[in-house]
């Protein structure tokens, strides 16, 4: 029971993260369409390094925003990469 609860955590974690992150991919589009007010880089990078990188790489490629920019593109793709592997290690582990 305790080690489901452990994976489940961990699980939600990320996705709550990942959801934010594609919100903030999105509205940061939106906002560089009309010319509004955009969400500094730096708040995009730290929501995809505390656990937001699926929806953060998910978000980028959706609404195709940042794709020109390697490091986005890369980085990105990396740290979804690591939120994978800590939810396939904590499902095996816990």
């Amino acid at each position: 029971m305790e080690e489901n609860l452990m994976f489940s955590i961990i699980l939600g974690y990320i996705a709550i993260l990942s959801a934010m992150a594609m919100a903030m991919m999105k509205i940061d589009k939106r906002q560089a369409q009309h010319h509004g007010q955009r969400i500094p880089e730096k708040n995009l990078w730290i929501i995809a390094i505390v656990g937001g990188g699926i929806g953060a790489y998910l978000g980028m490629m959706l609404f195709r925003h940042k794709t020109k920019h390697t490091n986005f593109r890369i980085g990105f793709l990396v740290l979804a990469m690591l939120d994978v592997a800590i939810i396939g290690w904590s499902y095996q582990n816990f």
